[in-house]
């Protein structure tokens, strides 16, 4: 089935729009725009309303826009209201944590190849495969490509395609875990007296008043200008950077940027960076809800339970690495 831009762009914001309104007014206010968004997207995509993926074979331009400037374009938005002084002092237990995560992960690809016989169930390139999940799990799907070719996994069709099947739906998986588990973890947090704990999770997960602006035109005009303009100058000083041998990715030199923006006051002052931000957020969630075809699992056989059972391995172990470590230490849970 063919889709139109125009149609694939509707339906996305629609189901924002939907998700959103099923938050504010029905008993879905426990579960969150981020959360219902990825979960009525899927089944949308599933059904057929949506492409599941897109490929160099089978390209969605609109997907690909929202990767590669709607997503990024969304940090820079939402960083415009960070306070840099709050930010160094939660930026300990932020990377501290990141990083047993990482090595989290590490375990989780070694007790997932474990579980499933990697050698045997996988074949020669078992190991290849746990490094692809290892890197996408930690820094994101640029490393699962990049040791996929570097590896020669790609040559692997089969393989290679249920691969990013299942990343894909155990991304999807994880991230409704993430927005779930704080709630499901609150009381263990109260128990154990971490730095900071919701009482009302409604007013984190709804966001209503934080989340609704009143904007002029020209604060609408400048804040977008901000956002695809960072977003230009980011590309450019990382591809000059990258002449001089500095390799330093676009997003942390917009990140960058959003930081230093964001402690003017003038710019802190625009209306609309919030709102346009978390619409941004949301459509990127409905591209991942999309991406989780349980319909391309089954065309892969075996091949594809195994490769299940292996990354949903990894993501517990991680999981349990990550937030039992945030207990331990005390961290706050919406941080972990």
């Amino acid at each position: 089935m063919i889709y139109s831009d125009v149609y694939v762009l509707a339906v996305l914001s629609g189901l924002v729009a939907l998700s959103e309104w099923l938050v504010r007014r029905t008993v879905f206010r426990h579960v969150g725009t981020a959360l219902l968004v990825i979960l009525l997207t899927a089944v949308v995509a599933n059904l057929g309303g949506l492409p599941t993926t897109s490929s160099p074979d089978a390209p969605v331009p609109v997907y690909d826009f929202i990767f590669a400037v709607v997503a990024p374009v969304s940090i820079l938005w939402l960083l415009l209201r960070v306070n840099l002084r709050d930010l160094l002092q939660a930026g300990g237990p932020i990377i501290a944590l990141f990083l047993i995560g990482s090595l989290g992960t590490v375990a989780g690809v070694l007790v997932g190849m474990l579980v499933v016989d990697g050698p045997r169930s996988i074949g020669p390139l078992y190991a290849a495969l746990g490094g692809m999940f290892t890197g996408t799990y930690i820094g994101g799907s640029v490393n699962f490509n990049a040791l996929a070719l570097a590896y020669d996994v790609v040559r692997d069709g089969v393989l290679f395609g249920g691969s990013v099947v299942v990343d894909n739906i155990i991304t999807t998986a994880w991230m409704v875990a993430t927005l779930a588990l704080p709630r499901l973890l609150l009381p263990l947090w109260r128990r154990r007296g971490a730095q900071r704990v919701v009482a009302d999770r409604d007013e984190v997960l709804l966001g209503v008043e934080d989340d609704t602006e009143s904007l002029h035109p020209i604060d609408l005009g400048l804040v977008l200008g901000l956002g695809f303009g960072g977003l230009w100058l980011s590309d450019r000083v990382s591809e000059r950077l990258g002449q001089w041998g500095l390799d330093l990715p676009s997003i942390l030199v917009l990140t960058i940027l959003a930081l230093f923006l964001a402690q003017i006051p003038a710019v802190g002052r625009l209306r609309g960076s919030r709102t346009l931000g978390m619409f941004a957020v949301y459509l990127f969630l409905a591209v991942i809800g999309a991406f989780c075809d349980l319909g391309a699992l089954g065309e892969i056989g075996g091949l594809g339970i195994t490769l299940l059972i292996f990354a949903t391995t990894v993501a517990v172990v991680h999981g349990v690495v990550t937030f039992g470590a945030a207990w331990l230490l005390g961290i706050d849970l919406d941080v972990a």
